[in-house]
């Protein structure tokens, strides 16, 4: 048989699967996957992985029972959120199943799927191969179109895919095992993702026979379809942006447009990602809900808005709308501004809810990498901040802060309550030793308004937004900025800025989510920070506990009180914990004061060792620490509470173990205020120690028993 004739045997299964975007999976009694096209690509890595395979064979692996049980199509979702149709249908040899779909049809179960590769499950598996061919529709209508299409295969086309089934692969056989990896920060950073995908295209590039018996409309829609596969093949070695782009010139070419835009969903509204022609310097923005079900239904038949927009001079102009649904919510739309037929119309809505899989799929993909570097920089920052004792810290903070935002410079500049001005703390890049001499007129241009107004301001183009222009020497290289306000509850601590970001680009949403993470740390560090230059400051409003060095009680109830009105305002998470010396009156009566003062140290310094950035640890007197978390949900604080119980259970006291009991609580509509909060991890905590001590009680695990504590 020459390798057209096996081709063209083929040839009904590929197609439909190409024409469709959708997987074909022919299957019989005794393998799932006789023959595969268009197959998902977390469909091969999950079959062939020994942990999940058991998983895949309850879902796909009893497929052919199912439909041929039923005697008709069968439709189900797999535990990884799949959606497949079971279609039974008889070759000539033996019964047969085709499993069409193997999609998903919500983005959400798209998002859990990433949520899992990114720190679940899935994390050990390599992304790019991993997320290389995922399939997307935009409804189950499709999946219910493609398994008609099999229904109606004649004998001779379901014996043809039996037949190379055989050629192709033996029954049982499964794919070769994938290396597993963990994901990290340094396997996205070099290069790794954009090499597999260029591997993955050469060793998948391949042509389809079409025959002679296709009429001459479906020749010119087969032809057209050839193109847009070859678009499509081209475009996952790209950026999500550079693939907008792309699309835009291919549609301005082959239908002869020359006004494009690509708009993207951001919180309720489309925003330009790319423009084209006429559009390239017209930044849209248009009100639009991502579950709007009349453009659900738009972009389900596959057609377009007219929009009627007035100019400047008050002149309408038309532009039409293509919303573009993934799954049940409409992710992105094409403008065209130009005049068009109704064919044209036809042919660009059918491209255009075509590519939206693809482009959803990079746009995922970039989402992904993103956000395991960005977890990586918390954590790298994190621990950065643990140097808050060493007298490069003000320097270090705003070197490293403008690393993570890829700027050439940054500033840090400090509020005085007592003046009411702004001065540089520290700063980094050009001109960064003229700015700290700087005192007078700081921050006047923007970060003072920033600081009082409480919200970031990032700026992509200063004349946009006719802001004055900046000081001829100080030499900017771009016209986009970042200043953002820190501040601790209500009062102002200062003004971070960054702008010349490297590469010349400009900032944007994913910079403003980063600070929105950080800063939270900044501002307790370099709360810490101040009341340690500031010592006679700090003996004359006492908030630090001698002995451990940690703040005091006073400090800790001033900064409670703080983050329970940011609570009330934002509804964020925030938890507390009380931790108690276990025995501590018998180790000061064995060991003496002195040796018990010591141990205690040693405690206080566990607690430091153990905390993240943004936690304030203080001692609340005696033998008692407590611990403000904001941000923290009480599963979050158990998890702390552990490795601080471990951490002191394993320190070397001098004289005999110490361990510490530990009491949490999370505010919520019933804990409202510092004193009930603090009422509640008490509670925890006597009952942790009712319990045996050297353990953590959630006081929302309570029973609701109210045990009454004996000598501690």
């Amino acid at each position: 048989m020459s390798a057209k004739q096996k081709d063209n045997k083929k040839f009904w299964q590929d197609h439909l699967a190409e024409e469709s975007g959708l997987a074909v999976v022919v299957a019989d009694e005794q393998s799932p996957a006789l023959s595969k096209s268009n197959n998902n690509s977390m469909c091969e890595i999950l079959y062939s992985s020994e942990e999940f395979a058991p998983r895949c064979a309850e879902f796909c692996g009893k497929a052919f029972d199912w439909a041929h049980e039923a005697g008709e199509t069968v439709g189900y979702q797999c535990y990884a959120g799949l959606n497949c149709l079971a279609v039974p249908f008889q070759s000539q040899e033996k019964p047969l199943v085709a499993i069409v779909g193997r999609a998903f049809l919500k983005a959400e179960n798209y998002r859990q799927a990433t949520e899992r590769a990114i720190a679940g499950d899935w994390q050990k598996f390599p992304p790019t191969k991993f997320f290389e061919n995922i399939l997307l529709s935009g409804s189950a209508q499709n999946l219910e179109k493609l398994a008609k299409r099999v229904e109606n295969l004649s004998d001779e086309e379901k014996n043809a895919v039996l037949k190379i089934a055989g050629e192709a692969q033996k029954p049982e056989e499964k794919a070769e095992p994938v290396e597993t990896k963990n994901i990290n920060a340094e396997n996205l950073e070099n290069g790794e993702i954009g090499r597999l995908i260029e591997e993955f295209h050469q060793t998948t590039a391949q042509t389809t026979d079409i025959p002679e018996k296709i009429t001459k409309r479906n020749r010119e829609e087969a032809e057209e379809g050839a193109a847009w596969r070859g678009l499509f093949g081209s475009l996952l070695s790209l950026s999500y942006k550079e693939a907008c782009s792309s699309v835009l010139r291919f549609i301005s070419e082959r239908y002869e447009l020359n006004g494009l835009a690509w708009l993207e969903q951001r919180e309720n509204r489309m925003e330009t990602v790319s423009a084209f022609g006429n559009l390239e310097h017209q930044p849209l923005l248009i009100n639009m809900a991502a579950n709007d079900q009349y453009l659900l239904e738009t972009a389900q038949k596959e057609t377009a808005l007219e929009l009627r927009e007035r100019n400047g001079d008050g002149e309408s102009q038309i532009v039409w709308l293509f919303p573009i649904s993934v799954g049940e919510e409409v992710r992105s739309a094409l403008i065209v501004a130009d005049e068009m037929d109704d064919e044209a119309k036809r042919h660009i809505g059918r491209f255009v809810q075509g590519v939206a899989s693809e482009l959803e799929i990079l746009r995922l993909r970039e989402e992904l990498s993103r956000r395991v570097w960005f977890e990586s920089a918390v954590q790298k920052f994190n621990e950065s901040l643990k140097n808050i004792d060493t007298e490069d810290f003000w320097t270090r903070l705003i070197q490293f802060s403008a690393e993570m935002l890829r700027a050439e410079r940054g500033s840090l500049l400090l509020f005085d309550e007592k003046s009411k001005t702004l001065a540089v703390k520290s700063a980094t890049g050009a001109k960064a030793d003229f700015l700290k001499g700087e005192t007078s007129g700081i921050g006047e241009r923007v970060a003072q308004k920033v600081l009082r107004s409480g919200r970031p301001l990032v700026v992509q183009d200063t004349f946009a937004i006719a802001l004055p222009p900046a000081p001829q020497e100080w030499n900017y290289k771009t016209d986009s900025f970042i200043s953002y306000p820190i501040r601790l509850g209500e009062r102002k601590i200062g003004v971070l800025n960054f702008t010349d970001k490297i590469g010349g680009e400009v900032y944007g949403a994913s910079d403003l989510e980063l600070l929105n993470n950080l800063v939270p740390q900044i501002a307790v560090a370099i709360d810490r920070a101040i009341i340690k230059d500031r010592s006679d400051e700090f003996e004359q409003r006492s908030i630090t506990d001698s002995l451990t060095g940690l703040p005091n009680r006073g400090y800790l109830d001033q900064r409670l009180e703080e983050e329970i009105k940011r609570w009330d305002r934002t509804g964020e998470a925030m938890s507390f914990m009380m931790i108690d010396v276990d025995y501590f009156k018998a180790y000061n009566d064995a060991f003496s004061h002195p040796e018990g003062d010591k141990a205690l140290k040693l405690v206080g310094h566990c607690l430091k060792e153990t905390l993240r950035g943004a936690d304030v640890a203080a001692r609340y007197g005696g033998e008692e620490f407590s611990i403000l978390l904001p941000r923290t949900t009480s599963a979050e604080a158990v998890i702390i509470a552990e490795r601080i119980r471990q951490n002191v259970e394993k320190t070397e006291f001098p004289n005999r173990p110490v361990t510490v009991s530990v009491g949490i609580a999370s505010v919520s509509k019933d804990i409202k205020d510092a004193p009930a909060l603090i009422q509640a991890a008490d509670k925890a905590l006597y009952e942790a120690k009712n319990k045996g001590r050297n353990r953590i009680q959630s006081f929302e695990d309570l029973n609701g028993n109210n045990h009454e504590e004996g000598d501690q």
